[in-house]
């Protein structure tokens, strides 16, 4: 039997090198990628849906056109008049990535402005996935607050809710908001998939045992700490195992390796795989990605299940 999953946050306008001075226009997102790579691995009895915000725009309509040839749901998708998408520019260095953002006017930040409507499309999913950057990008904290609420009743009902912190500092106003919005993200999530530098480096954690410690007192049931060379640690009920990184054979661009993770493991995950087997297949995902130039590969380029 299949299922339904949803993907929560933005989608933006990704600009990247294209050699000789000129850029290449894309349409990318933590949330979007995850959603991407998950409807990739999944078999066709799973739909995936994108929920965001987009505006009328020239722009967005070919963003809402790019994700539906994805065959990625956008029916949920909410219109913001005068809204446009927020954009990025990738500059890359020995494979190693950095950003430049133009987000402030985004649409996106408008996703849980419709508290109704977020509810009727959380409530039509079997799983739920957002990121940290989700949560960042909401233009009040009463959207925040919106927000979590609906996800904390999705848990309540016994749905999947998937976090992944993705902590990006620049993106809150301070620490104390960026740590503590966070930590509820956590409590509202059935599983939560950190990056271990991101916890170290931000919550002070210093071991991967830290961080499954602290998600565990939150109420998580179930955790993968990513840990980049060192593989993955995951924690579901108390049971720990662990599943070794896959050596890529040349970094090209490490753009999307954790989402392109996270949507590979949960593609194995819902339709029955263990989790050591559902992140050994996510870290062959993850370094096929890192060998290609963009957020997005072609669905052809990866593993198979």
């Amino acid at each position: 039997m299949g299922g339904r999953f949803l993907s929560i946050g933005e989608c933006m306008v990704e600009l990247s090198q294209a050699g000789d001075g000129l850029l290449r226009k894309g349409f990318a997102g933590d949330t979007l990628n995850t959603a991407w790579y998950a409807r990739a691995c999944l078999p066709q009895d799973w739909s995936v849906d994108y929920f965001t915000a987009l505006g009328d725009d020239p722009l967005s309509q070919e963003m809402l056109s790019f994700i539906e040839g994805a065959g990625i749901g956008t029916q949920h998708i909410s219109r913001i008049s005068g809204g446009a998408p927020g954009l990025y520019l990738i500059n890359l260095k020995d494979g190693e990535r950095t950003f430049s953002y133009w987000r402030s006017t985004s649409a996106a930040r408008q996703l849980a402005a419709d508290a109704d409507h977020l509810r009727e499309t959380i409530d039509a999913a079997d799983i739920v996935y957002f990121s940290g950057i989700t949560l960042a990008i909401l233009a009040t904290p009463i959207a925040v607050d919106t927000f979590l609420a609906e996800l904390r009743r999705a848990k309540a009902s016994g749905k999947q809710v998937v976090f992944d912190p993705n902590i990006r500092p620049r993106l809150w106003a301070n620490r104390e908001i960026m740590l503590e919005t966070i930590t509820n993200g956590a409590r509202a999530a059935t599983l939560v998939m950190p990056s271990f530098d991101d916890e170290a480096g931000n919550f002070g954690d210093t071991d991967v045992e830290a961080t499954i410690a602290r998600y565990r007192a939150l109420g998580v049931a179930n955790i993968v700490v990513k840990d980049g060379a060192k593989g993955a640690t995951l924690d579901f009920g108390g049971e720990r195992s662990h599943a070794p990184a896959e050596q890529a054979v040349k970094v090209v661009d490490t753009t999307s390796a954790g989402d392109s993770f996270n949507g590979a493991f949960l593609s194995r995950f819902v339709t029955g795989s263990t989790p050591e087997e559902a992140a050994t297949f996510a870290a062959k995902a993850a370094a096929t990605v890192i060998g290609h130039h963009g957020a997005l590969i072609s669905p052809d380029l990866l593993p198979k299940a």
